[in-house]
């Protein structure tokens, strides 16, 4: 199964390859020309703004992001530099193209916009490269940091499934998880091709997508996590190994875990394709540095991977369990805020401020009442799963003594 993995990753590098040759992305690295026709656009936007002019604004806010901002590459090559800055950015058009479409008061629409227009000025003085052309080095940085940064997420619940299965005694089921992994790269492809051909004159309909998909994983992440969490008591899952194991095994559950393995991989698959078609359609003959950094950071994620082997079979059985199902619910709750912000991006939700409160773009958390109430639904779940398990353990206890 790992062998046709890799063939099916071959694959995807030739499509990539293919796809650029058909149609490079202009990527830049000098944010300053881009920063200032934003601005320029933006100030002449929020200086004619009355209430009953809002969806103007909004639509304008709108083609500012996905057709400068995105279109010009400053959105890829910022957050290959920093991620949770471009996450802020990010948040700061949502909010302003939901002000304008809700008709909000002159005041907070200034004001979003001054916050807006210091980040990216802020993207200009730290980030920018001033013009100056990437060098071989700069190129395999890049490269490489697509790759481990979007995949690495995706191996630790791989990493951490196959342990699951292996230490319950179920070797013979991981190849499950690889067909999910295997599913993921080929249902990939073919969303990146969708994205790049039918979704090309609309950015909204991918962050629509990457959004839906980031909300899908969360609720498989949180119904799997606390699958495991159940049984991370040894005494309980001896029991559970004796009795019922087979059975779970042969259901619903193994499902459950090849399709957290195919969500985990298709939740960045695509968009880490597009991503290398933008590089490599600006490397400018300078495929060996791409191909070397994507090699460092394939080289990284398998030691990654044999880390968390060697981890879990090293680590006492009710605290392995215990940390994968603390992990798999940690990127549930990422996953939810990021989610919910994709979609607010692209015009699905609606971007409600919330003053004064913070912006962690690396945990998922930004300063929106929907994106804070989902992250909330998602905690709320932690008391409510404990008093379910609780209820269940002691009907069990008590079927048990009647016996």
């Amino acid at each position: 199964m790992r062998r046709k993995l890799i063939g099916y990753c071959l694959a995807g590098l030739m499509l990539i390859t293919a796809m650029t040759a058909g149609a490079a992305q202009q990527v830049t690295e000098d944010y300053g020309p881009v920063v200032a026709a934003m601005v320029e656009r933006g100030d002449a936007a929020v200086a004619g703004y009355t209430p009953d002019q809002g969806v103007k604004l909004g639509n304008e806010f709108s083609r500012l992001y996905f057709d400068v901002f995105e279109g010009s590459g400053m959105e890829f090559t910022l957050g290959l530099k920093n991620e949770s800055f471009m996450l802020k950015v990010e948040s700061g058009f949502s909010q302003m193209i939901s002000l304008g479409m809700q008709g909000s008061e002159s005041e907070a629409v200034q004001q979003a916009w001054k916050k807006l227009k210091e980040a990216l000025n802020t993207a200009v003085a730290k980030y920018s490269s001033g013009g100056a052309p990437i060098g071989f080095w700069g190129l395999v940085l890049q490269s490489f940091l697509i790759l481990f940064r979007e995949g690495v997420e995706a191996m630790l619940v791989v990493a951490a499934l196959v342990a699951y299965l292996r230490r319950s005694g179920y070797a013979d089921k991981v190849g499950v998880i690889w067909r999910g992994v295997a599913l993921a790269v080929i249902a990939s492809l073919a969303m990146a091709w969708v994205m790049n051909e039918v979704f090309q004159a609309s950015g909204a309909g991918r962050e629509t997508i990457e959004g839906v998909t980031m909300l899908i994983a969360a609720a498989v992440l949180v119904y799997v996590s606390y699958w495991l969490f159940a049984k991370r008591e040894t005494e309980r899952w001896q029991a559970f190994i004796k009795d019922q194991m087979d059975k779970a095994i042969g259901k619903g559950s193994l499902f459950a875990l090849g399709f957290v393995a195919f969500l985990a991989v298709f939740r960045e698959g695509a968009e880490t394709l597009l991503f290398y078609q933008a590089l490599i359609g600006s490397a400018q003959g300078q495929l060996n540095a791409v191909w070397v950094g994507m090699g460092f950071a394939a080289a990284m994620l398998a030691i990654v991977y044999v880390l968390i082997r060697l981890l879990s079979i090293r680590l006492p059985l009710g605290i392995f369990f215990g940390f994968t199902a603390a992990l798999l619910f940690a990127m549930a709750f990422v996953f939810t805020g990021k989610g919910l912000l994709e979609l607010q991006v692209g015009g699905q939700l609606a971007t409600t401020p919330l003053e004064g409160w913070p912006m962690i773009p690396w945990a998922g958390v930004f300063p929106t009442r929907e994106t804070m109430l989902g992250q909330a639904l998602v905690l709320a779940v932690l008391p409510l799963g404990y008093a379910w398990m609780m209820l269940q353990g002691r009907r069990k206890a008590i079927e048990a003594e009647t016996e």
